[in-house]
């Protein structure tokens, strides 16, 4: 079906050769969505690489582009890539330090922004960076506005364009993704046309669109899951509207009215708290029928597993309750796409018996990403599971129950980094996720645990608990820190104070000590001076890996207690059921 693409800019071509669409692309400007069709999309994209190569850069370069969703950070990204200019995406939210880093180790060129304070954070390490040469801006700031580029591109050759197009390979390196590791430096995957083309392709029999179907994009497009969600749908030839921030989604669903949209766990939890709390709100039997449909769609299940009694009852509660949940997500959401966390299986259970269907998918940056995604309907779904792998995706769980694959999508390897790939990729060819799994009746694939430290928080956030840790040890009033957040709304730590030091701060400011360590931890002037230290030290980390909130703890780890190992590091698993119940407190 897909045969003509095979690289990321032949995406555009096919959609304006087998279904043109009057709205290919939308974003708001100044409160007004501005609309670009097929045929717009591709003049812009060859505007770009027109303007790109008067500029004077030439394919191998890379680029950089640190924005918010909007249609212009496409025209850019495959403005570039039909000239063979590599493109290189970065957080808004990333520190300066990351900003410098990822600039001077893919040799940037040139960077856009959105924003004066994304211009703020460029400028105040351009200096640091000898390769860039321009920087351009979506929005007006004091930097040159991206249309200047456009108006470059206007006296460009288009032939010299369709000639460099044609010597552009599928295994071509297309874009490198930053992820953060726990050396504290990011590492850049190396993704070609292929990885993320072969993904999309993949992944369309998952996603039930007709063309003309309208999506909207609210997840950071930087994120290589919403990213190559993009392609897919202009691949599916459906209407991308992209959201003003993640602030207006709720305005924005109901001006869109869309069909489909991916989010992650956690916004699905706010809106599913959102809507227990209207129901809270109610009384008399609008409130009893409320909850009765909740606990009937806390209970949902695949056909052959329930019963006829259910599947009536269900149809009354779809009609009389479940129907305003999909109003308040516009009226047409016929699949949400839920990622880059795992999915509490009653989230799935509740939406899916609502009559909207939510599939999880699982992977990894490296492996550009889906490896597996669920299914939206009968006998093929799974809850508990993310689903199937992918068309041309091979799975096999090692010994130790780690999970390798090996496919069309797997990464390159890192960018100037050949021993972190070779720890990841064996001589096979098969990628090791350092997440443990298991082949549910044989087909199903189910996340079990983490093998890595690394962990996400539910908003989709990749956080490094031991850099975090040992940054935060580098304060006089902490002795020990286990930082924590796996699958929550924000990262939180475990503190244990330094108490000589603290006793001694205490004594130089005039404070009382008290008899024991667990009266201290409890005194006012102590936990704030602390939160100061977390605070300062918060600062050197993107805004996701900031700890929110900490609890002090009056006895320190240790190997007797089994929260340390014979090497002194954490025992993070004995020390997070050591202390559930605090870190229920924290979180709930």
């Amino acid at each position: 079906m897909f045969d003509t693409v095979t690289r990321l800019f032949d995406i555009p071509k096919y959609q304006l050769e087998n279904y043109p669409l009057g709205t290919a692309l939308a974003g708001k400007i100044d409160g007004n969505w501005k609309t670009f069709s097929t045929h717009d999309f591709i003049e812009n994209i060859n505007l770009v690489s027109k303007g790109l190569l008067k500029l004077g850069l030439k394919t191998g370069d890379k680029i950089c582009i640190v924005s918010q969703n909007r249609p212009e950070w496409n025209f850019l990204d495959l403005g570039a890539l039909q000239v063979g200019i590599v493109v290189v995406p970065i957080y808004p939210t990333s520190s300066k330090e990351d900003f410098s880093y990822i600039m001077n180790n893919c040799e940037a060129k040139l960077i856009a922004v959105e924003t004066d304070e994304l211009l703020e954070k460029v400028n105040s390490v351009k200096s640091e960076v000898a390769s860039l040469e321009h920087i351009y801006s979506f929005n007006h700031t004091d930097a040159a506005h991206f249309s200047e580029l456009l108006k470059v591109g206007e006296d460009g050759n288009q032939d010299e364009v369709e000639a460099i197009k044609e010597t552009i390979k599928e295994d071509d390196l297309a874009t490198l993704i930053y992820t953060s590791g726990t050396t504290g430096r990011p590492k850049g995957v190396m993704l070609s046309h292929k990885n993320l083309v072969s993904n999309a392709k993949a992944s369309d029999e998952r996603f039930p669109l007709s063309r003309g179907s309208k999506a909207l994009s609210f997840l950071p497009i930087c994120h290589v899951f919403e990213r190559m969600v993009c392609y897919l749908y202009m691949l599916m030839c459906t209407e991308i509207w992209y959201a003003e921030s993640m602030d207006t989604i709720g305005d924005n669903l109901k001006e869109v009215k869309p069909h489909v949209f991916t989010t992650v766990p956690r916004l699905l939890e706010k809106v599913y708290d959102k809507i227990v709390a209207k129901g809270q709100d109610l009384t008399g039997i609008k409130k009893a029928l409320f909850f009765w449909a909740l606990d009937l769609g806390l209970k949902y299940d695949i056909p052959s597993r329930t019963t006829g009694l259910y599947k009536f009852k269900l149809n009354i509660a779809r009609k009389i309750i479940f129907s305003k949940w999909q109003e308040a997500l516009g009226g047409n959401v016929g699949i949400i796409a839920s990622g880059s966390a795992a999915l509490q299986p009653r989230l799935a259970r509740v939406f899916n018996a609502a009559g909207i269907p939510v599939v999880e998918g699982y992977g990894l940056t490296e492996t550009s990403p889906v490896i597996a995604v669920g299914m939206w309907e009968g006998e093929n779904v799974r809850f508990g599971t993310v689903g199937k792998t992918i068309p041309g995706v091979e799975v096999k769980i090692a010994e130790d129950g780690e999970i390798c694959v090996k496919g069309p999508n797997v990464m390159q390897g890192y960018y100037k980094l050949p021993e972190k790939t070779a720890e990841v990729i064996d001589a096979e060819g098969w990628f090791h996720t350092g997440d443990i799994g298991e082949m549910v009746e044989g087909k199903f694939l189910k996340i079990t645990d983490r093998k890595k430290e690394i962990f996400k928080t539910s908003g989709g956030k990749y956080v490094a608990p031991q850099l975090i840790e040992n940054k935060f040890k580098e304060s006089r009033f902490i002795e020990n820190v286990a930082v924590i957040g796996e699958n929550q709304k924000f990262p939180a730590a475990l503190v244990i104070p330094d108490f000589e030091f603290v006793k001694s701060w205490c004594k130089e400011k005039s404070i009382n000590i008290p008899g024991s360590n667990e009266e201290l931890i409890q005194m006012k002037e102590v936990k704030d001076r602390i939160w100061e230290e977390v605070e300062k030290y918060n600062e050197q980390f993107g805004r996701w890996e900031r700890v929110k909130k900490v609890k002090l703890l009056a006895k320190e780890f240790s190997i007797d207690g089994g929260e340390l190992t014979p090497t002194l590091k954490l025992k993070r698993k004995v020390i997070l059921e050591k202390y559930k119940d605090l870190i229920e407190e924290i979180y709930s």
